[in-house]
């Protein structure tokens, strides 16, 4: 594998969602999926396995939820960067992720059009909000995709 490819962990319970992002980055080759998980401890274990450049982790997952699964990994892989891909709209959620050191918030509704500069984003070391949070991005000031 090259050596800029990017290793991408996919890490949600819902198997069209998965389905759709192996679809979605299988045609960017500088992208590469390195495992998929189905619930939060696979997610910290596959993530220690894989040592992945980027996670994308949904918050509702079973045994460890996405947010102690994202704490758990960022011990283990402090410089892994997490992107959170979730239906959760919610300020406090939004917020709490934040707090809890993960480096973008997608919400699935907008990830046909902001997954790739979602990532993108991330990984340039930004902070990522989807364009559907603009009041909360607004509050906070962090940047979204334009338009």
């Amino acid at each position: 594998m090259d050596p800029s490819t990017v290793r991408v962990l996919v890490a949600d319970d819902f198997g069209p969602w998965r389905r759709f992002v192996r679809i979605t980055l299988q045609t960017e080759q500088n992208i590469c999926i390195v495992g998929e998980a189905t619930e939060g401890l696979e997610a910290l274990q596959r993530a220690n396995e894989t040592k992945p450049d980027l996670i994308l982790l949904d918050f509702g997952l079973s045994k460890l939820d996405g947010m102690e699964a994202a704490k758990r990994i960022r011990e283990v892989l402090p410089r892994v960067k997490i992107l959170v891909a979730s239906q959760y709209d919610e300020p406090d959620i939004v917020s709490a992720a934040l707090k809890n050191g993960v480096d973008g918030y997608l919400l699935k509704i907008d990830a046909p059009s902001e997954l790739l500069p979602a990532i993108e984003a991330v990984l340039r070391g930004e902070k990522f909000l989807s364009r559907s949070l603009k009041d909360f991005k607004s509050f906070n000031g962090i940047p979204s995709v334009p338009g």
